[in-house]
Parts: C-alpha cells; structure tokens; sequence
C-alpha cells in the first residue's frame, strides 16, 4: 500500500481540486480499462504467468522499443484513445510508479487471459480475473480519496471513461479450448453464449455501482480468422467454422444486452463497440488500408506464423506497417490505429449509441 500522503499535500490538493485547478495530469478525463490481452498494458509482468509480453519482440516500435507488457509492436488500443482523450496512457494498476498525481490519470486493470468466467484462462494460473479486477477499482477509489477528497474522487471517476473487453477468451481459452472441453460438455454453443451474457451483465452492473457512467464494451474480433485459429483449423485461409459461429452468436446479444442495461438505468451509460466489423473492413479490403498481409501473422512460427508465442526465436516481418496481425492473436499498432479511428468517428453500426467523438463533445459542452 501507498505510504499515506502529509496532511498539508492533501489539504494543497484538495484546495486545487475545488478551484479546478487539479495538476497537469488531471487536466484531461480520467480513463480506466478492463479486460484482457487487447488492453492489458503490463499487470501480467508482475505476475507469475506464462501469458506475458515482457521480453523482446514485444515493443518493437513502441516509443521505448522495449517490452512493456503490451501484447503488441507497438501501442495498443487504451494507449492510443488515451492520445485521443490528451492524456497520457494510465498506468497498470499493480505499477509502483501509480500513485500520487498519477492515480489522477485513471488506472488499466487489465490482464491477459482473463475472461468473464472465473475458470476461462485457468491454464494460465496467476492472472486478475474480472472480478479481482473490480476489486482493484474499488481499492483505486480508496486511494483517490485519500489524494483529493471524497467528492472530488467521485466527480472523477463519474466523468471519467471507461473500457472493458471481455469474451474472446471465454471460447478460445475455455469452451473451444481442448475437445469436449467441461463448458463444452455442460453447454450447447447457444445456451452457453446465453450464460455467459448473462455473467458479464452483473460485471457491467458491478462497474455502474462502483461509479462508472461512461463505459465502452467492445465485441469480439474475428476470433475464426486470426493466424492461430488459421493455423489450426484452415485448408485454404477460410476462418474457423465454430469460432466464427460463436462471435456471430455473442456480439448481436452484447449489444441487445447493453442496450437493456441502458433502458433500465434511464441512460446512456453502455456504449457497445463493434469490432468485429472495424476488423473486417481491413480483412476483406486490405489494400484500401495499405495492408499487404491480413492472415500471416507478423512475430511466429509455422502455418501463418500462428504456433506458439512470439519469441526472440520467431519470424519477424520488417515492416509492421503492412500486417493486420502482431503475433497469433494481437493486431498490430497499426490495426489498432484503424479500430480506434472507428471508436472516435464511426457511425452507430461500428459505435452504439454513440461514438467516442460524440461523447467527449458533450463533455465539453456540458450535456
């Protein structure tokens, strides 16, 4: 635990709160993040777990050019909204360096391998799971609190955004994940896309209870179509038969479900984001987006570069630029760039009800 603040610091920071004069760090929205490996900014590197991306060539193009956690080349998607929102990316929830002005910033909760179930991602042992995740938020408030009083800590963390991307893992690293695996014996595909919906419903309604009033829920990507799937299950490049059914079973009922949620609180609280079409656009089209390979991943091995991790000892493509995939299951920095392009100004069949653009001009208007 942070080593409590001198009563002079936080009665200074109180005063600078009321005077809306918080430090530079606070000057933009705060931001918080959930979820898994497409978010996850480096949690898992302080845990003992195989599911990191702490050693090279993770990072290759991220500013440092070092491995920082990111399941990327470079920038993933929170740290690319975060230049979106003019702050700078939140630090990992278990970082040291969080505390201070920097818990003004927001917090990334996330952790690779985790899923709306608790037994999704058990073969990776030591990860946050979801609900150990909203435990952290609530610890977060605590020390929020503590730096700039009570109100000012919840005014924070109501205006603040917030991102959460679940689900991908609950198939390819729970139901899909061995043959005749337990969900898959306990449930028929329908029934346990029903099941799991309905988990992540009291996740978001956690998330509403604990403050958060602006929430982004990402769909599932293309989970049939990424090289390690492709690698596994595909003659000629065609996407898996029983993945592809599954994100096309799951997102249409995500969405039905936030917008229920909204209906029921009497706002626009959850905003669903489809990213399985901002994927798709650059799978079916690459050429339009200067993409040369959208099946190949650009770090691995063996069919599509899609067997194993990505490793020192892996292929690597020279350029990043040109490839949809970063390793077996992560976009690239580039691919991100284009997802989170749709999130700011994409219309309500990428964003719903609104796009990201679209909330932050209502923050500045008031609204």
């Amino acid at each position: 635990m942070d080593a409590a603040l001198p009563p002079l610091l936080v009665s200074v920071l109180c005063l600078l709160a009321a005077a809306g004069g918080l430090p530079a760090a606070s000057a933009a929205r705060a931001f918080f993040v959930f979820g898994d490996s497409l978010v996850d900014n480096g949690n898992n590197n302080y845990l003992l777990t195989t599911a990191r991306a702490d050693a090279p060539p993770y990072g290759i193009d991220f500013p440092t050019h070092q491995a920082t956690g990111r399941f990327s080349n470079g920038l993933n998607i929170p740290d690319i909204i975060s230049e979106h929102l003019g702050a700078e990316p939140a630090l990992p929830y278990l970082s040291p360096e969080l505390r201070g002005e920097k818990l003004l910033v927001g917090a990334n909760f996330a952790s690779a391998g985790v899923g709306i179930l608790n037994d999704t991602g058990i073969q990776f042992v030591n990860i946050i799971r979801i609900g150990d995740q909203l435990q952290y938020f609530r610890e977060y408030q605590r020390k929020l609190r503590a730096l700039i009083g009570e109100e000012q800590a919840t005014q924070r963390v109501n205006q603040a955004l917030v991102l959460i991307t679940l689900g991908g893992n609950d198939f390819v690293n729970n139901y899909y994940l061995v043959p005749m695996s337990v969900r898959s014996r306990q449930y028929a595909l329908p029934d346990y896309v029903r099941f799991i919906l309905s988990e992540y419903r009291k996740i978001l309604l956690r998330l509403y209870d604990l403050g958060a009033r602006k929430v982004i829920v990402t769909g599932t990507g293309p989970l049939g179509c990424v090289p390690a799937e492709l690698a596994l299950h595909s003659q000629n490049g065609e996407c898996a038969t029983e993945l592809t059914r599954a994100v096309n079973l799951f997102n249409p009922q995500l969405v039905g479900m936030a917008r229920g949620l909204n209906r029921a609180l009497g706002a626009d609280v959850f905003v669903t984001a489809n990213t399985l079409r901002m994927n798709f656009d650059y799978i079916n089209d690459p050429q339009r987006f200067g993409f040369t390979n959208v099946q190949v991943a650009c770090c691995g091995q063996g069919p599509y570069n899609g067997i194993g991790l990505c490793t020192p000892a892996s292929n690597v493509c020279d350029n990043r630029d040109v490839f949809a995939f970063w390793d077996a299951f992560h976009p690239t920095e580039r691919a991100n760039r284009i997802i989170v392009g749709q999130f700011m100004h994409g219309g309500t069949d990428y964003m719903h009800p609104m796009n990201l653009s679209t909330i932050l001009a209502m923050d500045r208007e008031g609204v």
